[in-house]
């Protein structure tokens, strides 16, 4: 396959739009954002904007010229996928990094997910039913796991609330899960540049670390240098909490659940890889991290959370 040097990124502003258009920029490749028509997001100066109406006549002429294009959008953006497919592909794009970024198709999610699933793997259908017709046209899924810097710095039902040192731990605190820094799934996309043949037409596997609740309080109380005031609960009411807000239409179910699948003792459902080595991390160039490596990270994050917050106010 031809040297991939144009990338258009779709979502560029989501919470993994950002490192992964940082990271393809750093790397010297040439990155176009497309984005729509009325949106007033502002972007990285020096990155070319195109603003279009999401429909198949536009979005092939934003697509005009790309040898690559990445679908990064947010949930909602998610029914456009098919219309971005078809886009590329008229346009000429040799590959597609479709919207994927979590568990992939294999995931043994919690049966609430399932209509989340679905959509999303509509498209990813599509984009294989397309490569299929077409050997000009491929695709790669990025699949990503638990963003967990991310995640950990955002959501204290996640388990640790870093700034008041506080951490709830699930059932015994010993259920392994893998997870992707920011910076990690950025480089994902970025190693699926650098090798299209071997990262087409499949999904890819990558993680930065695979770690307990533990072993991550450890971790925060060595980083942070302090004991932290620690509570228990447990994944199975954790998950009938949220499997009740979903039945009677609540908001909250999603992240709860998210949450109780992550820990849900001995089901081993959320991790991407057994191991680094059995996933496509050295291959794109994936970085493993440690426990404290990764806390270090989380408390940064937090405090620049913190910084911003005070300085609007």
């Amino acid at each position: 396959m031809a040297v991939i040097t144009k990338v258009a990124v779709v979502g560029a502003s989501g919470n993994f739009g950002g490192p992964i258009t940082a990271a393809l920029r750093q790397a010297g490749l040439n990155v176009t954002i497309i984005s729509r028509h009325d949106s007033q997001t502002q972007h990285p100066e020096g990155i070319p904007v195109i603003h279009t109406a999401y429909d198949l006549e536009h979005l092939t002429q934003a697509f005009s010229g790309q040898d690559a294009a990445v679908c990064v959008v947010g949930p909602g953006g998610i029914a456009h996928q098919t219309t971005l497919i078809d886009a590329a592909e008229a346009a000429g794009v040799k590959r597609f990094i479709i919207d994927d970024f979590g568990w992939g198709p294999d995931v043994r999610g919690l049966p609430e997910f399932a209509a989340i699933h679905a959509q999303r793997r509509a498209g990813w259908d599509y984009a294989k039913a397309r490569a299929d017709a077409n050997p000009a046209f491929t695709w790669t899924g990025v699949t990503s796991g638990n963003p967990i810097d991310w995640a950990m710095a955002k959501f204290p039902l996640m388990g640790f609330d870093v700034p008041n040192s506080r951490a709830i731990i699930y059932d015994a605190g010993t259920e392994s899960f893998t997870g992707t820094t920011l910076a990690g799934i950025g480089q994902a996309v970025l190693g699926v540049m650098r090798h299209p043949d071997e990262t087409a037409n499949r999904f890819v596997k990558v993680l930065s670390l695979q770690t307990h609740q533990n072993e991550l309080l450890q971790a925060f109380e060595k980083v942070t240098g302090r004991e932290w005031e620690v509570s228990r609960a447990t994944t199975k009411e954790l998950i009938a909490s949220g499997k009740a807000k979903f039945k009677a239409g609540s908001s909250g179910w999603v992240l709860e659940l998210v949450v109780g699948q992550l820990f849900d003792a001995g089901e081993a459902r959320c991790v991407v890889a057994p191991s680094r080595e059995e996933s496509d991390s050295a291959l794109l160039g994936v970085a493993g991290v440690s426990a404290e490596a990764l806390v270090h990270t989380v408390v940064e994050q937090v405090a620049k959370r913190q910084a911003r917050a005070m300085s609007v106010e």
